[in-house]
């Protein structure tokens, strides 16, 4: 089938968030359609080792409460030329051998050194399309302080915080101000990843160093009682946003908050696609989703989620590579919104060839 689009899967990755990127990975692995894409699966393990792996969707799955790995393959790298969009094998010990080009990459990757504009850099050096916002927007939509910045500049609504960073004076009596519960939580990490709930004041230096586990910069935010609610943002043909039905999402008893084994282990979690809200809330979280995706200068996709309080629509941080899991919302909401799994992975890949 020599007209087909030969389409590089890549996922794993360095950070926290390797295994619900595997996860993620095996979803879109099943969703291409064998005779329109060639897939190259490239799985990055923890180390950072680019593997040409020969990977399924089957295999790539949680398992009970283990999260998969990558852990075997053939070595590859990707060569940082646009005039070949080459993969080179880089097997120890032998000589380089090019593998053939890609027409587009599908970088499934979360967190950082994936969806925080590094992966991105070296796919704008290489010359190839991908699928996702560029360099900026990632790296902006990554670090949760410069999120809140650009779109507190659009005239959007936040929630109040304060930084930390590791090394640096910090006087805790700073975060006093935001009340009690505050949630600790990592700048550029996503899946709820190293977050902490403080209730008391004197566990403010603990949840700290949880947070410093997996970034040099924390962010402090007041906590907002009010309803969970996410949105999806899609580029259509004409290159212009449109948003999802949004989700809410609801916790069922036993979980204080959505953490990640809310999330992914814990089967803790409900979801209502769309809210039971108010139609003029409904447009008005759509709406604040696609100026969220302006302001960060996104393209190709993103999700936004929000606090609803009242009347209030208040942006609690976007992603720009959301989970593709079979439970992931993202995905959900598009499909209540009438475009199912397959074609939401088509029409991603056709805008990054589109732009390209």
């Amino acid at each position: 089938m020599p007209d087909r689009i030969r389409v590089a899967v890549i996922y794993g990755g360095r950070s926290s968030e390797h295994g619900i990127s595997v996860v993620s990975a095996g979803s879109v692995l099943s969703a291409l359609d064998p005779a329109r894409y060639e897939v190259v699966p490239i799985g990055i393990a923890r180390s950072g080792q680019w593997l040409l792996t020969e990977a399924h969707a089957g295999a790539l799955q949680i398992e009970g409460r283990t999260l998969p790995e990558v852990t075997d393959g053939t070595a590859v790298v990707l060569a940082a030329d646009a005039t070949s969009s080459q993969l080179v094998s880089a097997e120890p010990g032998s000589v380089a051998t090019a593998l053939g080009s890609v027409d587009v990459v599908f970088p499934v990757l979360h967190g950082r050194y994936g969806e925080d504009g590094t992966i991105q850099g070296l796919l704008e050096l290489s010359g190839v399309p991908y699928v996702g916002p560029g360099v900026l927007a990632s790296a902006a939509g990554m670090d949760k302080e410069f999120t809140k910045i650009l779109l507190r500049a659009a005239g959007m609504d936040v929630g109040e915080y304060v930084v930390a960073r590791r090394g640096r004076p910090f006087a805790p009596i700073d975060a006093h101000g935001l009340g009690l519960p505050v949630f600790v939580k990592p700048a550029r990490a996503g899946s709820s990843v190293g977050i902490t709930r403080v209730t008391d004041w004197a566990d403010l230096s603990a949840a700290l160093e949880v947070a410093f586990e997996h970034d040099d910069k924390a962010l402090i935010e007041a906590a907002v009682v009010g309803r969970e609610v996410e949105c999806g943002v899609l580029e259509n043909v004409d290159g212009l946003p449109e948003a999802s039905l949004p989700a809410e999402i609801r916790l069922k008893p036993g979980h204080d908050w959505y953490d990640f084994e809310a999330k992914y282990l814990d089967d803790a979690s409900e979801y209502d696609i769309p809210p039971a809200l108010p139609d003029a809330t409904v447009a008005a979280i759509r709406d604040a989703a696609c100026r969220a995706f302006a302001a960060l200068d996104c393209v190709g996709l993103a999700r936004v989620d929000f606090f609803v309080v009242e009347d209030r629509v208040i942006v609690n941080e976007i992603n720009t590579m959301p989970g593709f899991t079979p439970i992931s919302m993202y995905p959900k909401m598009w499909a209540a919104t009438g475009v199912d799994y397959p074609t939401l992975v088509d029409r991603l890949i056709q805008v990054a060839l589109r732009r390209a």
